[in-house]
């Protein structure tokens, strides 16, 4: 029991860590606003994919001989719906309807993704999940209310098409988040951290795609000044969020069934939040702050479900046992 327990607060750590690394996407496009979304997801995949064929170039052969061509087509996939296709969508989200549009929509990913993993053998009953769901929807509401209902300096078209943009970016990661939880759960033999870096590598070698796309398209003249912080704002994302944080995302996703960890995508919600405030010079307002309360409480019911045998009768060490027989989870 101690041990379940231990994974419990471990798992939660990470997703926090996770999330706190995520959320630092939000900010990189009003970083670099003189490029454009796909500009913006080239720079960060290439590093992506160059740091991850780095590090992992020591283990290349031993890991390569344990990957056949399923997992090979799942990485491609994977590195599509949760690093090219998503981050194109969520850049366009942030430039054109706003970073607040874009948290909320994205802030309905916990639901998703635990409403899914609901229906995974063994999984925690969605009667039971309730509280933490509605209570995350409510702070997701939170969130998005001044965007959505106050005057903005951005035309209607615009917050339209970032909305629009911000819901593909929702399902597109929804899928990512559902799959590498069952891909784990498959390739045992590869470490958290290195299927990571393998992801990284797809996603590098899809960006490479990109590039004739960019120029076909035309590349905006930049001066000196703006292509440092453009290779600047890549290389931190990349590093922090895509190394850093998709190995702690993935470690946690061993350590939590599927309706627990989707939970955690919320952190990358509020950190989002946080940084925009820091970005722009201001304190929570009164709405931000009960959507933060909300979103904590949310989290913290969905652990005390996961807890809580299913019946009197029912010890939660089994409870954990068979959560590592889910799909959604790896043993």
């Amino acid at each position: 029991m101690p041990n379940e327990r231990g994974s419990l607060v471990l798992g939660v750590l990470c997703g926090a860590a996770a999330g706190a690394l995520w959320g630092l996407v939000f900010l990189a496009p009003e970083l670099a606003r003189a490029f454009g979304p796909l500009e913006l997801t080239i720079g960060r995949y290439l590093a992506y994919g160059l740091i991850s064929a780095a590090l992992i170039a020591p283990r290349w052969r031993s890991l390569a001989a344990t990957l056949g061509a399923g997992e090979w087509r799942a990485l491609a996939w994977l590195a599509l719906s949760g690093n090219t296709l998503y981050y194109i969508l969520l850049a366009s989200s942030v430039q054109l309807g706003g970073a607040a549009i874009t948290a909320l929509v994205i802030g309905f990913l916990p639901v998703v993704v635990t409403i899914v993993g609901s229906r995974a053998e063994g999984a925690v009953p969605l009667a039971r999940l309730a509280p933490s769901l509605l209570l995350c929807a409510a702070g997701a509401v939170c969130i998005g209310w001044q965007a959505l209902f106050l005057p903005s300096t951005r035309p209607v078209s615009a917050q339209l098409a970032g909305l629009l943009c911000a819901i593909g970016a929702l399902a597109s990661w929804g899928a990512y988040a559902v799959y590498n939880n069952h891909m784990l759960a498959r390739v045992k033999a590869v470490s958290s951290h290195d299927w990571s870096l393998l992801i990284g590598i797809a996603t590098g070698a899809q960006s490479l795609v990109l590039i004739p796309l960019a120029l076909l398209l035309g590349v905006r003249g930049h001066g000196a000044g703006d292509w440092a912080l453009f290779v600047a704002v890549s290389a931190g994302v990349a590093v922090f969020a895509s190394i850093v944080g998709n190995a702690l995302w993935n470690r946690m996703s061993r350590l939590l069934p599927l309706t627990l960890s989707g939970q955690m995508i919320t952190f990358e919600t509020l950190f989002a939040l946080l940084y925009a405030f820091a970005w722009e010079h201001r304190g929570p307002t009164a709405l931000e702050g009960v959507a933060f309360v909300l979103v904590v409480a949310s989290v913290v019911s969905c652990v005390a479900a996961h807890r809580k045998p299913s019946n009197p009768s029912t010890a939660f060490a089994g409870e954990g046992r068979r959560s590592r027989r889910r799909p959604g989870a790896a043993g």
